[in-house]
């Protein structure tokens, strides 16, 4: 077997493999030896075939199997062996020839191979990253205090309407004298919430009704642009909602008001467990702290997202094997023409080249990333979203089990490693480089993230 690499310009790789007879010879003759040990054919016993039926029957494939195996073992030894840093995977060479197994060898195959760029990232504490920290106030605070109490927040019956009351009523059609309707359309027990009509006029009807009131209003004027929400409230279809053009009597049956639970030792114990906090300023002392954690974890996304774009800077343009490239993208996206390859082209090679730094600076730093990593990784990922709900107080045990059953699922887990590099890869480098600290509020953090 011969194998050539040519890669003059670096990055757009030929290798050309030249396979003998000698290369797989031994391979075939395995093969047709262990089917005729086990072949049936009609006449002949097992293991007595004649070897020349073996071959007409499966030489062809056995041939060609041997032949696939021998390339596909030693091209990737070889780049293997040689550090060969490739982009995706080989592609058969536009170069190649046709190949016919029925003649004998040689045979010869060629492979077109993307080669990273070659280039150096390495950082030290002249390098100078902007850190944000973000100040844990009193607003802040009263904020996840209001929505502890929101969350915890109850509807309570009332006699007279405000402005996010929700209101039960009895509602229907009205004919063209101001009378029901006979035959109209008629709901009982809908509900509505005036807050949310996007007509001024027709919201201000309700403005001061009280129990038992009946406001005449026209819900096709109330909700011009969302037959959604008219269908909803009648009962009716869409069809027959953008047809609609009567008013509508609603006698009001029921008046909520949502009312928030009170700052005490109720709210307390369902935030955080029976006892754990017992006064108003231990809840909001260990708001404070959950907080810092929470918004530390803002922080450090930030300076990384911060990082990547100034190494970026700092490595400059890269150069890619574009034509392979593109053939790749090509293989992996089937079901895309090649209007989809184009446009998505530039993207993907930003992501390849922050994929390129990073493995640059993963090695640099030594870190290692091990199950327990990944585990954690999932664990916070679930952590957060109970938070989203105000469920502050998961036990670890149900962490856990939900972070397992997150990892089952494949198209998970990739992304847990992904995060848990970047979690070690963050910590590695803020002792790396020179931290520009920077105070500021969640609205100004909030502002820099959108930029």
């Amino acid at each position: 077997m011969n194998i050539v690499f040519e890669n003059p310009d670096k990055i757009n790789g030929l290798m050309t493999i030249t396979v003998e007879e000698a290369d797989f010879k031994d391979n075939v003759e395995k093969t047709l030896k262990d089917y005729r040990k086990r072949a049936n054919v009609p006449g002949f016993r097992p293991g007595k075939v004649p070897m020349s039926l073996i071959k007409r029957q499966i030489g062809a494939s056995a041939k060609m199997d041997a032949v696939n195996k021998v390339v596909g073992e030693q091209l990737y030894k070889y780049i293997q062996d040689n550090k060969i840093q490739m982009l995706g995977e080989p592609l058969p060479s536009e170069q190649q020839v046709p190949v016919d197994l029925e003649q004998d060898g040689p045979y010869t195959f060629k492979f077109d191979i993307a080669v990273a760029p070659e280039f150096k990232i390495e950082l030290t504490n002249k390098d100078k990253v902007n850190y944000y920290t973000i100040d844990v106030d009193d607003k802040l605070i009263d904020q996840q205090v209001d929505m502890y109490a929101s969350r915890s927040g109850k509807y309570e019956k009332v006699e007279g309407f405000e402005g996010n009351d929700m209101l039960k009523g009895d509602i229907r059609e009205l004919d063209a004298d101001g009378n029901t309707k006979e035959g109209g359309i008629t709901v009982e027990s809908a509900v509505l919430m005036p807050e949310y009509i996007k007509v001024e006029e027709q919201k201000n009807l309700f403005k001061g009704a009280k129990l038992g009131d009946i406001i005449t209003f026209n819900p096709k004027k109330a909700y011009p642009e969302n037959l959604g929400e008219i269908s909803s409230l009648l009962k009716i279809t869409r069809e027959e909602a953008e047809q609609l053009t009567a008013d509508f009597s609603y006698q009001i049956t029921e008046i909520s008001r949502f009312t928030k639970a009170p700052v005490n030792q109720e709210l307390f114990d369902q935030v955080y467990g029976t006892g754990n906090v017992t006064s108003e300023a231990d809840f909001r002392e260990r708001i404070a702290a959950e907080l810092k954690t929470q918004l530390a974890g803002n922080s450090n996304w930030k300076f990384l997202r911060d990082l990547r774009a100034y190494c970026e800077k700092k490595v400059g343009e890269l150069t890619y094997p574009e034509a392979i490239l593109k053939r790749v993208m090509q293989l992996n996206n089937k079901d895309k023409d090649a209007d989809y390859i184009e446009k998505n082209y530039e993207g993907s090679i930003k992501e390849l080249t922050w994929h390129l730094i990073k493995e640059q600076l993963v090695a640099a730093t030594g870190i290692k990333i091990g199950d327990d990593d990944v585990k954690q990784a999932a664990k916070e990922a679930a952590r957060a979203q109970f938070a989203q709900y105000g469920m502050s107080n998961v036990p670890e045990e149900y962490l856990d089990n939900y972070a397992g059953e997150m990892l089952k699922k494949q198209e998970n887990a990739q992304g847990f490693v992904d995060r848990a590099i970047d979690v070690k890869l963050t910590e590695a480098l803020m002792k790396v480089v020179k931290l520009n600290e920077k105070k500021v509020s969640l609205d100004e953090f909030n502002k820099l993230m959108s930029e």
